[in-house]
C-alpha cells in the first residue's frame, strides 16, 4: 500500500481509500451487512486505513455497519465521516449545516461509529443559508471538546474553501475527479499547493463505469441512483463507453483493467493525496489495490490527455 500525510495533520491514510456509501445498502442497490463486513476485513488486510462515510449514507446505516466490521481494529483506521446533508422520517434528504445540525450530527454519528473522537468530520455540502463561519464556529468548540481532530470539507467551490479557512482550520478538501470529469483540477490543484491542504478524490470510477461491466443494456434497480444519471443513458453513455474502450485497450499494455489505468491516472496527480473508491465485495477492494505500487509510464500521459481534451471540448 502507498500511504500520505493528509495536508498539514498527523493523518497518514492509505492513497487507496474505503468509500462506504455503498455498504449502506441505499444509493447502489441492496448489499448484505456480512459482505460488507468482510470487504472491510479484507481492505484492512491489504492495508487501507482510510474509511471515508457519513451520516446519509443508507440513512445511518453505513457508519454503523463500518463500525461493527472494524471492531477492535478501529484503532488501526483513520475514519472521516460527514454531515451537512440531513433526512426526515419520510427518507426525504436535505442540506442542513447549522450550527445545531453540526452537534446533532456529530454525536449521532459518535455513537454510531462506536468511537469518542472523529479523526476527520467533513462539513458534506453548505445548506447555502447558514453562514459558513457560524457552521466554523461549532465545529472548533466540537474540536476543542475532544470529539473531533480535524475538520474537512467536500464539494466546496474555492471561495467557500476560503471563507471556511478565514474562520478556522480546515486540512483537506474533497471533490469528484476522473478522466472525463475534470472540472475540479484547478480547485485540488489551488488548495494543494497554495493552501497546503489534502485532497481526496471521490468518483475516479464515475461511479462503476469505469469498471466495463456497464453498457447500453445494463439495468440498475430503483434503489440505485445510477438510474437517474445521466451519464448511464442516451448519447451521453455511448460516448463514455468509447473512452472507456480506449481506456481498456492502454490498460492491456499494462496487464491491468480499465478500472485500474482510471485509479492510477488519479494517483498519479501530483496533488492528490487519496482516492476513495467504493467497494461491495473483497473481489471489488483487490481489484481497487491493484492500481497501488506501479506508475502510468510518461509516453502514456499525452494519450489520456488527448482522450479529455476531446471530452472538455466537446
Amino acid at each position: 500500500m502507498e500511504y500520505a500525510k493528509l495536508g498539514t495533520s498527523d493523518l497518514v491514510i492509505s492513497r487507496i481509500g474505503f468509500g462506504c456509501w455503498a455498504i449502506g445498502g441505499h444509493g447502489y442497490g441492496v448489499v448484505e451487512d456480512s459482505q460488507s463486513i468482510r470487504a472491510i476485513h479484507r481492505a484492512l488486510d491489504l492495508g487501507v486505513n482510510f474509511f471515508d462515510t457519513a451520516g446519509v449514507y443508507g440513512f445511518g446505516r453505513s457508519e454503523t455497519v463500518l463500525a461493527e466490521a472494524l471492531g477492535e481494529r478501529r484503532r488501526d483506521a483513520v475514519i472521516a465521516t460527514k454531515f451537512g446533508v440531513h433526512w426526515d422520517e419520510d427518507g426525504r434528504i436535505y442540506k442542513d449545516s447549522s450550527p445545531g445540525r453540526v452537534v446533532g450530527a456529530l454525536e449521532e454519528s459518535l455513537r454510531r461509529l462506536n468511537i469518542d473522537c472523529i479523526p476527520l468530520y467533513q462539513i458534506h455540502f453548505h445548506d447555502q443559508k447558514t453562514p459558513i463561519a457560524d457552521t466554523m464556529e461549532a465545529l472548533l468548540k466540537c474540536r476543542d471538546a475532544g470529539k473531533l481532530r480535524y475538520i474537512g470539507c467536500t464539494n466546496f467551490p474555492m471561495h467557500l474553501v476560503e471563507e471556511a479557512r478565514r474562520a478556522g482550520e480546515i486540512i483537506s478538501i474533497q471533490a469528484r475527479m476522473n478522466v472525463i470529469q475534470r472540472e475540479n483540477e484547478s480547485l485540488l490543484k489551488n488548495c494543494f499547493q497554495t493552501h497546503h491542504m489534502g485532497t481526496i478524490i471521490y468518483g475516479a470510477l464515475m461511479r462503476g463505469l469505469f469498471t466495463g461491466k456497464y453498457d447500453e443494456k445494463s439495468n440498475f434497480g430503483i434503489n440505485d441512483t445510477r438510474s437517474a444519471d445521466a451519464n448511464f443513458q442516451g448519447d451521453r453513455l455511448a460516448y463514455n463507453l468509447g473512452i472507456i474502450e480506449r481506456m481498456r485497450e492502454l490498460g492491456q499494455r499494462y496487464n491491468q483493467s480499465c478500472a485500474q489505468i482510471a485509479l492510477r491516472w488519479v494517483l498519479d496527480s501530483p496533488y492528490v493525496t487519496s482516492v476513495i473508491v467504493g467497494a461491495k465485495s473483497e473481489d471489488q477492494v483487490v481489484n481497487n489495490v491493484k492500481s497501488i505500487g506501479w506508475h502510468l509510464e510518461e509516453k502514456d500521459w499525452p494519450f489520456i490527455e488527448c482522450l479529455t481534451r476531446k471530452i472538455m471540448n466537446s
